[in-house]
């Protein structure tokens, strides 16, 4: 018993590890984040509450018979609404002391006396609590996974014109009564569609595992349900690259975890060491961080240097001595991500072979080189993209680039300087000899290889956040392990035009049966 006990105290360290694994990418929203999606939000609920559909009232008093129909909301005011966040995973929506105007048909049959047309109502101290619940699928997607919802109309009139007015007017509390229950019950299940369909259908939008380029891919699935303060909206993303040809692989996250403190700006956004590095393990295990030159694509001025540096092996080595160069640059393992407050920076170590390649002969190696090197990496936004932009040059701290030069996007830059030293692999003595190929090496770096790899690099790598929504001013903010993006949000496309782009076409038979019955005008049908 007690050597069970024992074990179980072993095993709990790493079953609670387990449980919790760090993300390497965590979005918070704030409540001024929330403030904005009201805003829009407010806007698709009134859009939704004007499609509501009530069914025909209809019924006999006496010798009165009457019916109801093609009732249409022609007009909401929705002045008092509110929405907020509630532990731990809810959003609260409230209205209240709305009013709804109404316009709908009627009918009345009194003996022999045979009337129609329309009545106007209004009903007022409209009050809705809605509380919606959020939580992570199954595909570790966010999702409105329950709502629950409370409306009641406090009082309803309705303006009669007519023949048979005196008639409406004495029949009022029947037609009115049964129309504000009627609208009542329609309120909720309007809003229950549009959250637990419409508005999932908008969250569907964002990304969570899909292809960046043609070698690797990025898996946004949450970790774990958000979590939901009374002022933020916090969620885990596993943030995790994988290769293509290996899309299964995993990758053990044992970065910092990000902690976002701040809280002035709409959202922010966190990414650890295990962001940047899960993105150059997944290069390195598709094979493509390697670069060939030959020929003319080697710098002229290199070319002279090398031929010069290795002039006794080229010279024994007659008649190939005019045989073309080649540079064959390949990353020997992952490169990885330091971040600092400092600045950013990323550490690469390579073989770099030179060779001669004769005609209609095989290659003659002249040397096989070991480099290591520092590169500054500069993180900024573009739209939604993230970007990461490497350089062997050094950057002046502040955001105008007081020292160096100035960063093309906004971006934590940094007062950073690049490494970059090369040794053989052979002897000591060659090591020596090749002193002077370093700062040429480095210059070809920074000329012709860099400016390669930032353009593999170009177009990014999207953040996940709904279609239509974008950030504006944003700012990058290094720490210990991992950075944050602060930024405002702005809807570049209303709630309603991405659901309507996603919305499933309906079926004939649903469209039949959606559509309410036209009244009939043939008084022995009432």
């Amino acid at each position: 018993m007690a050597a069970g006990s024992c074990l179980l105290l072993l095993l709990l360290p790493s079953l609670v590890a387990a449980s919790h694994s760090p993300p390497g990418c965590k979005i918070r929203i704030t409540s001024k984040g929330l403030d904005l999606v009201k805003q829009e939000g407010l806007r698709f609920v009134e859009q939704e509450l004007q499609n509501i559909t009530v069914s025909d009232l209809h019924g006999n008093e006496g010798q009165f018979q009457y019916n109801i129909s093609q009732v249409k909301v022609t007009d909401l005011q929705l002045a008092f609404s509110d929405l907020n966040f509630q532990p731990q995973q809810h959003l609260v929506f409230n209205v209240n002391n709305a009013s709804i105007s109404l316009r709908f048909r009627r009918q009345l049959l009194y003996w022999f006396f045979y009337d129609i047309g329309s009545i106007n109502a209004s009903a007022d101290g409209v009050h809705i609590h809605t509380v919606l619940q959020l939580a992570k699928d199954e595909a570790g997607r966010l999702k409105i996974s329950n709502m629950t919802c409370d409306a009641s109309i406090a009082k309803m009139h309705a303006g009669f014109s007519g023949t048979l007015r005196k008639v409406y007017e004495f029949l009022s509390t029947f037609i009115v009564t049964g129309m504000r229950f009627l609208l009542s019950q329609q309120i909720c299940p309007s809003l229950e569609h549009a959250s637990l369909v419409l508005l999932n259908s908008l969250l569907d939008t964002v990304p969570v595992r899909n292809y960046v380029d043609e070698h690797i891919g990025i898996d946004y699935s949450l970790l774990r349900d958000p979590s939901v303060s009374t002022d933020t909206l916090d969620l885990d993303f596993k943030g995790m690259f994988f290769p293509r040809v290996r899309e299964d692989q995993e990758l053990e996250n044992h970065a910092v975890e990000p902690v976002i403190k701040e809280t002035e700006r709409m959202v922010y956004v966190a990414f650890s060491e295990y962001f940047f590095d899960s993105a150059m393990h997944s290069y390195f295990q598709a094979g493509v961080l390697s670069i060939e030159l030959q020929g003319e694509k080697v710098p002229k001025d290199l070319e002279v240097l090398l031929r010069a540096t290795f002039f006794g092996t080229i010279f024994m080595l007659s008649p190939s001595v005019d045989a073309p160069l080649r540079l064959v640059l390949q990353v020997s393992a992952p490169p990885r991500c330091t971040i600092k407050p400092s600045g950013t920076s990323v550490s690469v170590s390579a073989f770099l072979n030179i060779s001669l390649v004769p005609p209609d002969r095989p290659p003659v190696q002249l040397s096989s080189m070991a480099m290591e090197t520092k590169l500054s990496a500069k993180v900024f936004l573009q739209g939604k993209a993230l970007r990461v932009q490497l350089d062997l040059r050094r950057y002046g701290r502040g955001p105008t680039g007081a020292r160096g030069e100035s960063p093309p996007h906004p971006t934590h830059d940094c007062f950073l300087l690049s490494r970059f030293r090369i040794y053989s692999k052979q002897s000591a003595l060659e090591s020596l000899a090749l002193f002077s190929l370093q700062a040429p090496l480095k210059t070809l770096l920074q000329l012709t290889i860099m400016p390669i790899i930032n353009e593999r690099t170009k177009k990014g790598v999207q953040i996940p956040l709904p279609e239509g929504m974008d950030f504006t001013r944003e700012v990058v903010t290094n720490h210990a392990g991992f950075l944050t993006v602060g930024a405002d949000l702005h809807f570049s496309k209303g709630l309603r035009e991405v659901i309507e782009k996603y919305r499933p076409v309906p079926t004939a038979a649903a469209y039949s049966s959606s559509r309410p019955a036209e009244p009939s005008l043939d008084p022995s049908s009432l």
